[in-house]
């Protein structure tokens, strides 16, 4: 282990400096970077205070009897239809068991509804769209709570989102680039479950869908398909889409299952993707690539959010006191759904 001595020697200033440094003390004058260079060879060594250490030896036995609960918005059968949330759900698992936190307690919106069966818990994390309204109903005494998915007040919670409009904007960039105006969109309802109720809320994807087309001229009401996030309706959304005289020759699908649907009516209908209809969709979940025909889809790092979240989580809980929102990126991946831009 690093000593005092070691940072010192390295630091070229005495131990006495380095020890008053490390320790905050306020009463020493140090030049600026005599105090970021002590600091930043501290860092490199590995070095800890006796403070540091004791902090986190209570935070380990913290973790030990912490209980932390994770409340989802989608019913199970929601979850397999829509893998999106499945995943983020495992990367909050899996954070939490690399943190050695093995109490938690799942609970699933429809099956608590409006009742109080989550208390004494340490920390929440809420892996959906579930009203500020609804989440003080259920319990308004849990103090350190984080949303995935979702940011109903950012003035009081810590989330970890995506930027769906910017996403959106870089997918259809894309089918731009690539020479095509008549571009359809296939997507869902988004919603948030408030109490006993589900209400229809803004989906990012269509409304940017909506504004840039519009942006371009290109806008055409009759090309928007709205139903469910599953497969089946993307398949069954498609289907109505081809029997318009006037086909879109590109879509933009929300959700990479309701794309592996509306494959199998294009394959159905002889239409060739992407000759004949092009598509880019959004996730990429593990299927994307193993699709009839591989999705071009913007990648959602959903693991990743749920592992964020856990991350901020346990960073409330050692006090820290003003919330946080991350804004986790995206990114286009181009496979056979989409023409090959020479």
């Amino acid at each position: 282990m690093p000593t005092i001595k070691d940072i010192a020697e390295l630091s070229q200033v005495s131990p006495a400096t380095v020890s008053r440094v490390l320790n905050n003390d306020q009463t020493i004058t140090v030049l600026e970077e005599t105090r970021e260079r002590i600091l930043q060879t501290a860092k490199k060594l590995g070095y800890k205070t006796i403070l540091e250490r004791r902090f986190e030896q209570q935070l380990e036995s913290t973790k030990e009897n912490l209980n932390v609960g994770i409340l989802l918005s989608k019913t199970l059968e929601e979850e397999i239809a829509d893998p999106y949330f499945l995943s983020i759900r495992q990367g909050v698992e899996e954070e939490l068991l690399n943190q050695g936190i093995t109490s938690t307690f799942m609970f699933r919106w429809n099956d608590i509804g409006s009742n109080h069966l989550i208390r004494d818990l340490g920390g929440l994390i809420i892996v959906g769209k579930i009203s500020e309204k609804a989440l003080k109903t259920v319990n308004d005494q849990i103090e350190n709570v984080v949303y995935i998915h979702h940011s109903p007040n950012e003035d009081l919670y810590d989330s970890v989102v995506i930027d769906f409009a910017k996403s959106t904007e870089t997918a259809l960039q894309h089918l731009f680039d690539l020479g095509y105006k008549r571009i359809g969109y296939i997507g869902g309802v988004d919603i948030e479950y408030s109490n006993n109720e589900t209400v229809g809320v803004e989906d990012k994807r269509l409304t940017t869908y909506e504004r840039v087309l519009k942006e371009k001229g290109f806008f055409k009401p009759e090309y928007r398909f709205i139903g469910e996030y599953t497969m089946t309706q993307g398949y069954e959304l498609m289907k109505k889409a081809l029997q318009q005289d006037d086909i879109p020759e590109a879509f933009f699908i929300s959700s990479d299952p309701m794309a592996i649907g509306a494959l199998k009516a294009l394959q159905e209908a002889n239409l060739s993707v992407p000759n004949d209809v092009a598509i880019v969709s959004f996730d990429d979940i593990e299927l994307a690539s193993f699709a009839s025909t591989p999705l071009t889809t913007i990648k959602v790092y959903t693991k990743e959010m749920g592992q964020i979240a856990v991350k901020l989580l346990l960073d409330r809980i050692k006090g820290r006191k003003i919330p946080i929102k991350v804004t986790v990126p995206t990114k286009l991946v181009v496979r056979k759904s989409t023409p090959v831009n020479d």
